[in-house]
């Protein structure tokens, strides 16, 4: 009974990865979570609700939800002819909800809206997670690297310029 039971489970935790090996999905997973970390240090330095902890697990989500949807597009369903797998829908779904939560953070103070580059990042955060997810490591820190450089840059301008 015992060996059965390890058996299985042991089956079980072997077997999921069909799609995305287990190397190459935790590849992925800790870009997305590194990515996301440059992108909320930023924001955690600048003192922001929504810092470095939130960033990596937004990114690392959507990153999770691409591997899931890459495993679940390899699992028999019935006929090939009938299995319809819609990475869009995925994508719409990670979005709508990173944006909730974004939208979450921003709040409006005296005739003033706040936080709204904060909601924009988190959101970004999640793009990049799914482009890790997806493979595509080289364009989320591609991605990642611009970011980077436009939230420094133009705070600078903003501090020369005397607007902030």
């Amino acid at each position: 009974m015992y060996d059965y039971a390890f058996d299985t489970i042991a089956n079980e935790l072997s077997g999921t990865f069909s799609a995305v090996s287990p190397l190459i999905a935790g590849t992925r997973l800790t870009a997305a979570l590194v990515l996301g970390a440059c992108i909320g240090a930023e924001r955690e330095h600048r003192h922001k609700p929504a810092g470095l902890r939130t960033h990596m697990l937004v990114s690392m989500a959507a990153c999770l939800f691409i591997l899931i949807s890459q495993q679940l597009a390899a699992l028999p369903f019935g006929a090939e002819d009938s299995l319809r797998v819609d990475p869009l829908r995925l994508i719409e779904a990670v979005t709508a909800g990173v944006a909730f939560l974004a939208a979450g953070i921003i709040f409006t103070s005296r005739g003033q809206v706040h936080n709204i580059t904060t909601g924009a990042s988190m959101w970004l955060a999640g793009a990049i997670g799914l482009a890790c997810g997806a493979g595509q490591m080289p364009l989320a820190a591609m991605a990642t690297a611009i970011v980077l450089v436009v939230l420094y840059l133009v705070r600078l301008l903003e501090t020369w310029m005397g607007t902030h």
